[in-house]
This record gives C-alpha cells, sequence and structure tokens, in this order.
C-alpha cells in the first residue's frame, strides 16, 4: 500500500492537522518507510509459530486472594445523607 501526497493531505485535513507542502512530502515519506516495514512483516512465514502472551518465560506470583483492610462502611455512611441497603442514595438527574 503506498499514499500519495493528495492522500496526506487529506488525512491531515481531516485530522484538523495543518501541513506544509515540506512537511506532507516528509510525512508521506515516513508513512511509506512504515507501510514498508509492515509489507516485510507480512511477508515472514509464521506457519507452526505458536502464539505468544510475552516473549519471555513469566510466571505470576500468586498469593491468597484475602481482604487485609478492615470493614468500615457503617463509618463511611454515617456522614452521607441518604444511605439504604449499604448503598448511598443520591437524587435522580435523567428522567
Amino acid at each position: 500500500m503506498s499514499l500519495t501526497l493528495d492522500d496526506v493531505k487529506r488525512i491531515a485535513m481531516l485530522a484538523r492537522i495543518g501541513l506544509g507542502e515540506e512537511e506532507a512530502a516528509r510525512t508521506l515519506a515516513q508513512l511509506d518507510a512504515v507501510f514498508g516495514l509492515i509489507e516485510r512483516l507480512q511477508s515472514v512465514d509464521t506457519r507452526g509459530v505458536e502464539p505468544m502472551t510475552h516473549p519471555g518465560e513469566m510466571s505470576l506470583r500468586l498469593r491468597d486472594d484475602v481482604a487485609d483492610e478492615p470493614q468500615r462502611r457503617d463509618e463511611y455512611q454515617a456522614a452521607a445523607p441518604s444511605v439504604e441497603r449499604g448503598l448511598y442514595l443520591v437524587p435522580r438527574v435523567i428522567e
């Protein structure tokens, strides 16, 4: 895929980016280089390669899922103007 100078100018206009002629030409060259790299990556044969979630071997450190903070809901809600069944009540704003 290759872009033209008009394509770059249109993209810049849609993105509300002001590009001069020189900047547009420089941007076109940079985008062409990126598209060239993408084409090279797509041409690599990856059949038989297992998908990876991370490039290096990793093991997660696991710990017990235990709450270590004291339950202070009643203390926090004591200052609220309106509470029902542990939930803060607020005025309706959407009808």
